[in-house]
């Protein structure tokens, strides 16, 4: 049997499954294949060109502005990273977004363009306003709350979805479908109160760590995780994670960032990915870093913003 791989990962901008009213828009998943020596060989040098006196170096210090060159020097090409580093993005409103249409494809309703419809003409058909409450509504009714069942009850989600049901066109057409989805929303909440342990739909680690064995993973080599520590990633849910992704997935232990140099690596180019991306998202994207950052992202990273998405390459 062929030898796994070893990757080390970090996070940024992790709330759970809170993806709406939180306090970032993007998540960002960064593995590194870098050994330990060149991964501290990496943190010692950033130190020395962005220095700080923080015993662990964290993202926050290499993005403040005045150590812009810093993070131009570790993404660009005579930097340490590329090739051997990966960045996952989520933005997390269109993440909601491909869940709710997941609703209506279980009904055999749905069709490829709907997520990024959606998305689109969401806002400017239901207004702001209304497009901010009927995300916040479905993401509450999602969520599994840490096992404490969800926030939102199907008749208040729904009960908006009936009164935009009237609004005509595309957006309108969505909504029928997703009001004849129903019962199966019914189906998978009861589903949440019934079992704690069920694996989370909206958190966006589960679907990161999952690209991140397949991008490491091709050509079928199995990928070993070592992982920042996680509150999310129980034991349970490793095993699950685990079993969904067959041989893939050799193994995911958890360890603590200031153990591993490769982790704070992960870590420094997680936080830079999420504001860098996080920016483009808002349309006050740097130019320069976005295009450094490009070589990093998957191209199957969930993002739903047209121009962002062609400046950063998420597909």
């Amino acid at each position: 049997m062929e030898s796994s791989l070893e990757i080390a990962c970090d996070e940024s901008g992790s709330e759970g499954e809170k993806l709406v009213g939180g306090n970032t828009k993007v998540f960002a998943h960064a593995s590194v294949r870098l050994d330990i020596e060149s991964a501290a060989a990496c943190i010692q040098e950033v130190r020395h060109r962005a220095p700080s006196p923080t015993l662990e170096y964290k993202s926050d210090v290499i993005r403040r502005s005045k150590h812009r060159e810093a993070l131009k020097w570790m993404l660009g090409p005579s930097g340490p990273l590329l090739g051997d580093t990966h960045v996952y993005l989520i933005d997390k409103a269109f993440f909601v977004v491909t869940r709710v249409v997941d609703l209506i494809a279980a009904m055999k309703g749905a069709d490829g363009d709907m997520a990024v419809d959606l998305y689109r003409d969401g806002p400017d058909t239901l207004g702001q306003e209304r497009w901010g409450i009927f995300l916040e509504s479905f993401n509450d009714l999602l969520r599994t709350k840490n096992g404490r069942g969800p926030g939102a009850s199907v008749d208040e989600a729904f009960r908006m979805v009936d009164g935009l049901r009237v609004t005509g066109g595309r957006i309108g057409d969505i909504m029928e479908l997703l009001s004849r989805a129903r019962p199966g929303v019914e189906l998978f909440r009861a589903g949440l109160l019934d079992d704690p342990r069920m694996m989370p739909v909206l958190d966006p680690l589960i679907p990161a760590i999952v690209q991140a064995v397949v991008h490491w993973g091709e050509g079928g080599r199995p990928v070993s995780i070592v992982h920042d520590r996680q509150t999310l990633l129980t034991e349970d849910r490793v095993a699950r994670l685990h079993a969904s992704r067959g041989g893939g997935l050799a193994g995911l232990r958890l360890v603590d960032s200031r153990s591993d140099p490769r982790i704070q690596v992960a870590d420094l180019l997680a936080g830079a990915a999420r504001k860098i991306g996080e920016d483009e998202l808002n349309d006050r994207g740097d130019a320069e870093l976005t295009a450094l950052l490009r070589p990093y992202v998957d191209a199957s990273s969930i993002w739903g913003e047209a121009r962002s998405r062609s400046l950063l390459g998420t597909g």
